[in-house]
């Protein structure tokens, strides 16, 4: 293969250059965004004319961000904060824990990070009736109950003795998160009810309502050895790769029942540095497939090769800005997609009307790492079909 530019290798080449300096920049930037008193990551960390402010603690975004440090040092870096006191600060009392969300994610982490933790948070949760007893579980919301699916089948990959345990639990979960699917592949936000609200957001899903599904039924399935969550999983992510736009972006919400983009904007930053990247590896890696054309796009948006032709990468800052979004109300813009019936998706590149939102969440850092740590030069060498999906279509014929 010719290494010129253009080619394929140097494309690649570019693609890891980008990698390693978000690395680098993720593992600095967490720094400063680390309550060492509480042993917390804040919730958001905001540009002020008083310099960059933190504000609030997230349990949440640290589970999160800890299952990204955690990966960087299996790759072989170094974690800029000590990883298990963080962990035994979030186990040592549990009331934080306050929907299925909360709980999945920190089976996720356990059975990542800590496995070793598993069977005393077990004793120290109601498992059994965790998908009644928690608000979002009864309302169907579908992120949280992904990240649920995904706690339950890393616990079973990591334990496997515990898989006639968690088996019935994880296929309930699984069953409440399919209900939340529409035809065409795309999730709503939470289960279509006779409310208002429930009929409205059990259409619309998120760009969020789709990665951590497609996520979890991936990882179910390979917990537990069904093909059809793996399916379902490759028709949501072929959905949003045949949807991505002409400047890579992953667009922020879809509609169920069509298959349809309805808005935009705001186009986030984590969706095109970490978790647009995270799924589809993850996809890809258990389906044979080979994703890397999307995420490279993807990626490319950060640094320029954006609506506002602005760098979202800030070195100085020791961040990658959260968004690019729409200064006119989004409600509306929002509405008016959603209940209009053409089947046709209007263009979404906006070069007006668009701003920066200048702040940055723990989690987006640490999704990256969890995303791209240890992958720098690693590329799927073909394409491959995958079991019972004839026409993914991961090459050419969706490539723009």
């Amino acid at each position: 293969m010719t290494d010129t530019k253009g080619s394929p290798s140097r494309q690649t080449e570019q693609v890891d250059t980008i990698v390693q300096r978000f690395i680098t920049l993720a593992t600095r930037g967490l720094v400063p965004m680390f309550d060492e008193t509480q042993q917390l990551f804040c919730y958001s960390l905001k540009r002020t004319e008083r310099g960059m402010v933190r504000q609030g603690l997230s349990p949440r975004y640290t589970l999160m961000t800890v299952m990204g440090l955690h990966r960087l040092e299996e790759a072989g870096g170094v974690s800029p904060i000590a990883i298990d006191p963080v962990v035994q600060r979030l186990l040592a009392n549990l009331d934080w824990v306050k929907d299925i969300g909360d709980l999945g994610v920190l089976l996720w982490m356990c059975a990542l990070v800590a496995p070793e933790h598993l069977a005393k948070v077990e004793d120290r949760i109601d498992l059994d009736t965790a998908l009644v007893r928690y608000r979002s579980a009864k309302r169907g919301v579908t992120m949280e109950l992904a990240w649920f699916l995904t706690g339950l089948s890393n616990w079973t990959l990591a334990c496997p003795e515990k898989l006639p345990r968690l088996r019935d639990l994880a296929y309930q979960t699984f069953a409440l998160l399919k209900k939340n699917r529409g035809d065409q592949g795309f999730f709503g936000h939470l289960t279509r009810g006779g409310s208002a609200l429930g009929m409205a957001r059990g259409r619309i899903g998120s760009f969020a309502d789709q990665v951590y599904p497609i996520y979890a039924m991936t990882r179910f399935s390979q917990a537990y050895q069904d093909e059809g969550a793996l399916r379902m999983a490759l028709q949501c992510g072929r959905g949003l790769c045949e949807a991505q736009g002409r400047l890579g972006q992953w667009w922020w919400h879809y509609d169920s029942l069509t298959g349809r983009v309805l808005e935009g904007y705001p186009v986030f930053s984590v969706h095109q540095h970490a978790m647009g990247p995270m799924t589809m590896f993850a996809l890809g890696e258990a389906a044979g497939c080979d994703f890397s054309p999307w995420i490279d796009r993807g990626l490319h948006w950060i640094n320029a090769e954006n609506e506002l032709g602005f760098n979202m990468e800030d070195d100085s800052a020791q961040v990658i800005w959260r968004c690019q979004y729409r200064r006119t109300s989004q409600i509306k813009t929002y509405l008016k997609a959603a209940f209009d019936r053409r089947s046709t998706s209007a263009p979404f590149e906006a070069r007006k009307d668009l701003d920066v939102l200048f702040e940055c969440r723990p989690y987006e850092l640490g999704w990256l790492l969890y995303a791209f740590a240890g992958r720098a030069g690693k590329r799927l060498a073909h394409f491959s079909d995958a079991p019972g999906y004839e026409a993914l279509a991961v090459s050419a014929s969706l490539q723009k």
